[in-house]
């Protein structure tokens, strides 16, 4: 089993934020433009002034779509997490647009310092990060095959939505356990694929949850919470 992988989501537009929390010892951290406030230009300013760090840098895009994948690599990002992965149809088409011919149709773009160099793309792409996003009841009944889709580094469970879409709470997902239960099922099926196992926690008590369930790439916390929290623990030494 892989070395657990902690990052967080930012949802806010700081790029100034997301350096604090690579800052603060987190894996990467995941710049969201599907709910967040990130554009193609803020995310281009982010990952202009992260730039030395823009491996750990990994975009959330709106929806599985070439071009919006394709811009978010342009610019530098070390990754792209795509929303909504129904089945492994889908998880083909991510890793169509996340890869490089011959294995996908990355266009080949750069827009950050290395524009007009053609680099090893063989290189890029193994550098490229693709988790895609199980969050249907669909995607659940697809998992072991979008999990084994070449190409695919990380099946990421969004809780929320899933629970939401399996008529739960997030409380009653994270509690059930059983090997037939939705979130070992994942694990389960990450592990037969050789592939990272991955959900969004938000903050640390789900994120622990998450660990003992076998998941071993986890969103820990988001900006906003993180910022909060700092705040608290400074104030909790003054008093």
């Amino acid at each position: 089993m892989p070395e657990p992988s902690y990052g967080a989501f930012c949802f806010g537009d700081s790029a100034v934020t997301a350096g604090d929390l690579l800052d603060g010892g987190l894996d990467w951290v995941c710049l969201d433009a599907q709910h967040g406030r990130w554009d193609d230009a803020r995310v281009l300013g982010a990952l202009d002034l992260l730039q030395d760090r823009a491996a750990q840098v990994l975009v959330r895009v709106r929806a599985l779509d070439l071009g919006l994948v394709g811009r978010a690599l342009d610019a530098g990002a070390g990754g792209v997490v795509v929303p909504l992965v129904e089945d492994a149809a889908d998880a083909e088409r991510a890793v169509q647009a996340v890869r490089y011919p011959p294995r996908g149709r990355r266009s080949m773009g750069p827009i950050r310092a290395a524009y007009g160099v053609l680099g090893d793309l063989a290189a890029a792409d193994a550098g490229t990060l693709l988790a895609v996003m199980v969050e249907t009841r669909g995607a659940l009944d697809d998992v072991e095959a979008i999990a084994a889709t070449d190409g695919v580094d990380v099946v990421f469970v969004g809780p929320f939505d899933l629970s939401l879409a399996l008529g739960t709470d997030v409380a009653s997902l994270l509690a059930d356990d059983g090997p037939d239960g939705p979130l070992p099922r994942v694990v389960a099926a990450c592990r037969a694929a050789g592939v990272r196992a991955g959900a969004y926690a938000g903050e640390p008590a789900r994120a622990a949850r998450l660990r003992e369930l076998g998941f071993d790439w986890v969103a820990v916390t988001t900006d906003r919470a993180a910022t909060a929290a700092g705040a608290a623990a400074a104030l909790d030494a003054l008093r």
